[in-house]
Parts: structure tokens; C-alpha cells; sequence
């Protein structure tokens, strides 16, 4: 079995933003912030939002990005494509689609917490 250490490096935009990381030591997720300046998210707006992080991933395990569910409940802030799915052999930058599904305008900090990564096994079939 390969290594399962999940790896990540910070591009030049994320010098300074915490790792992802879980907020209970039960906790399933690992909270990604973004690394985009402050935006504002109109509602029914889509945005793709940077971390500044690229991730590399063990053979077998996917990454599966999720919403955070205090900004669903608080403001309507959900992911289009719940969950996004990052493959093992993906080494671009890790980025976040976002949607305001709520009444109002939504802005966010830079080091927000924007989404949560779980990571899971996966099999590989034979398709004959």
C-alpha cells in the first residue's frame, strides 16, 4: 500500500493562512480557507475561490469537498457540485466553487473558512 500522508503546498498567493485543519479532534473535515481577497457573493452567484493550496494525494484516496454548514444555515453559502470530488493524480491548485443560494449579498474574509475536505478510499473495478 502507498504512503497515505496527504501532502499540501502553499503557493505564492497563501504565505501566511493556516493548513487545512480539523476543528475537533472527532471531526471528520478539514476546514480550507480562502485565500482570495474579500468578496462579495450576490445571491445566485457561482464562484470559483482559490486556497492557495496545491494537494497531493496517496493512490486510492479521494479528497471530497463539502459545504460548511454554518455558512449554509447562516447565509445560504452551499457548493454547486456537493461534494466536489479531487482525484489523486490532480496537482493543480485547489479551489472551491461557491454559491450564495440566500436572499442577500455575502461577503467573506480572506482566511474564511469556505469549505471542509474529507478524504476516502476508493477501489479501482476491472470493466471487461
Amino acid at each position: 500500500m502507498s504512503d497515505p500522508a496527504v501532502r499540501f503546498v502553499r503557493l505564492a498567493s497563501n504565505p501566511d493562512l493556516p493548513l487545512p485543519a480539523r476543528a475537533t479532534p472527532q471531526s471528520a473535515g478539514y476546514d480550507v480557507r480562502s485565500a482570495d481577497d474579500e468578496f462579495t457573493l450576490d445571491p445566485g452567484e457561482i464562484r470559483l475561490v482559490s486556497t492557495g493550496l496545491v494537494m497531493e494525494l496517496p493512490e486510492g484516496i479521494e479528497c471530497q469537498v463539502r459545504p460548511r454548514s454554518g455558512l449554509a444555515v447562516r447565509h445560504g453559502i452551499s457548493l454547486p457540485n456537493t461534494p466536489g470530488t479531487i482525484d489523486p493524480d490532480y496537482r493543480g491548485e485547489v479551489k472551491v466553487a461557491l454559491i450564495n443560494r440566500g436572499r442577500e449579498p455575502v461577503t467573506l474574509a480572506r482566511g474564511e473558512r469556505i469549505a471542509q475536505l474529507v478524504f476516502a478510499r476508493f477501489e479501482v473495478l476491472v470493466v471487461e
